[in-house]
């Protein structure tokens, strides 16, 4: 199991104990389809409705494990509103419209599951009344309305270029009178390089990144093998390929990785970092990773790009080239319809290219 499903499962475990008994007769139901990550994120949402049910005096009860399930069957529309109420109010500012429906998902699924699922000894449903069955959730983000989002804040072709050959020589130039940034900068360029090149030309999730060993690197192939998004079974891993161009910085990266970040032999995370005060490396951080593309694209003068988006930006030239199902196999979507963005970013490049012909 990937190290990031073992340490939500371990978040999971601590958290399933708090919670009522029929949410961890629903957590074990799922166990089996949903992966540790997915699971957390529910129990992370029944842990704030039900805080919210006992401020609100909703149900009687000294703790959140205490609330009975007929609680829940005594809850009206008006309740479920005012629960999204609260949601969109909350001081945190945090709740997206798209997390709030998510949230109200997480609700449905386990409303569904006591109601149409679970039975009681007797054969009959668990909960009697289902109130959340009553709650329409709309999808927030249609594939053309996430791509006019993106739209400008791609790197286009010769921009990725650009981009890398800054990571190499430019940062460095414009940080030449800041001691500390320019010896961080001389000691990682040539791995960060390395971590920007794959994901444009792979297109890999910042999790597939982390989670990657040495071992996981078939140069001869020119694929990589990762734990993918939204699997729970975690006994095999997916190859991904990566492009020619890539081979070069995961040379260059791997000829240094042992004596530049003296990691012991055991570590075989391949990308490494030497924490402060420490004198062996050990496996880059997700957030590590994300910090360091956005450092870079900041001086680099384009301020909203991210690992996510240099994702996209290889996925929309990589659909130019192919088709939507070797696109959608490429990044590991669940469904055809989220590769959708791609086909409605490239429309207006097609346009532009055919004004604009290419000597």
């Amino acid at each position: 199991m990937n190290i990031i499903k073992v340490k939500d499962r371990q978040e999971l475990d601590k958290k399933i104990p708090s919670m009522p008994w029929y949410v961890e007769k629903f957590i074990n139901f799922k166990l089996p389809d949903l992966s540790p990550s997915s699971l957390l994120e529910y129990v992370r949402d029944y842990e704030i409705f039900f805080s919210w049910m006992l401020a609100e005096g909703l149900a009687e009860a000294d703790s959140i494990r205490q609330i009975p399930i007929e609680a829940l069957e005594k809850l009206h529309m008006e309740s479920v509103d005012n629960f999204r109420m609260f949601l969109m109010t909350r001081t945190e500012n945090t709740n997206s419209r798209t997390t709030i429906s998510r949230k109200l998902s997480s609700l449905r699924s386990l409303f569904h599951y006591l109601s149409q699922i679970a039975e009681d000894e007797q054969f009959y449903p668990l909960l009697k009344r289902n109130v959340m069955a009553k709650v329409q959730i709309k999808r927030m983000h249609k594939p053309k309305d996430t791509a006019a989002k993106l739209e400008g804040k791609l790197l286009q072709e010769e921009e990725i270029l650009e981009f890398l050959e800054y990571i190499q020589t430019g940062y460095g130039q414009e940080v030449v009178n800041n001691k500390q940034a320019l010896f961080s900068f001389e000691r990682n360029k040539v791995r960060d390089c390395c971590i920007v090149s794959l994901i444009l030309n792979s297109g890999l999730r910042v999790s597939e990144v982390f989670n990657l060993n040495v071992d996981d690197i078939d140069m001869k192939k020119r694929l990589t093998h990762v734990y993918r998004k939204g699997k729970n079974d975690d006994s095999f891993k997916t190859p991904v390929y990566f492009r020619q161009e890539a081979i070069e910085a995961l040379k260059k990266y791997m000829e240094l990785r042992q004596s530049q970040y003296k990691a012991p032999r055991k570590e075989k995370a391949l990308f490494l970092a030497i924490a402060n005060g420490k004198k062996e490396g050990e496996r880059m951080t997700k957030r590590a990773i994300q910090e360091m593309v956005i450092k870079y694209a900041k001086r680099f003068g384009k301020p909203y790009l991210s690992v996510h988006k240099l994702r996209h930006s290889f996925a929309t030239d990589y659909y130019m080239r192919n088709d939507l199902y070797k696109t959608q196999e490429q990044l590991g979507h669940a469904s055809p319809e989220t590769t959708q963005i791609y086909a409605h970013l490239t429309d207006k490049t097609m346009a532009e290219a055919i004004d604009n012909p290419k000597e």
